[in-house]
């Protein structure tokens, strides 16, 4: 079995158990928590797991992350155009992967195809106390 493969199938299996409920940003994506549990080896941190899908074209608003959230992303289909702060946009297709610093702005994040749907599968390590991992420019 892939990481792909296993990444795709703990990522459903989890949002399909119920876990969370997904929710439509407005942007063209729709993001479904998919896992979250408290680190036990290291006091006061979170684990979360969120799928983001997008429709062909689609895109999320441009946000921040939590002051503690250390973010890996990790393209599970199609492919995705992502700015993080002044760094170049890049494109990322399935199987690849970038990180985002805690605070880090990221800018750009979309499907970089108008004509099929695209996913990745973004995982945050942030303060257990956190209430909100992500805050679109748009809110602030």
């Amino acid at each position: 079995m892939t990481l792909k493969t296993l990444l795709l199938a703990v990522s459903f299996a989890l949002a399909g158990a119920g876990l969370a409920s997904a929710s439509d940003t407005k942007g063209g994506d729709i993001v479904t928590p998919a896992f979250q549990h408290q680190l036990p080896n290291i006091p006061g941190k979170t684990l979360t797991a969120v799928v983001v899908s997008y429709k062909p074209g689609g895109t999320s608003p441009s946000h921040t992350h939590a002051r503690s959230a250390f973010v890996w992303a990790y393209v599970l289909s199609g492919s995705i155009r992502s700015q993080v702060d002044d760094g170049p946009a890049k494109v990322y297709r399935a199987g690849e992967s970038w990180y985002e610093d805690p605070g880090a702005h990221h800018k750009v994040s979309e499907n970089a195809s108008k004509t099929k749907p695209a996913s990745l599968l973004a995982v945050f390590v942030a303060d257990s106390d956190e209430k909100t991992l992500t805050t679109y420019d748009r809110d602030k």
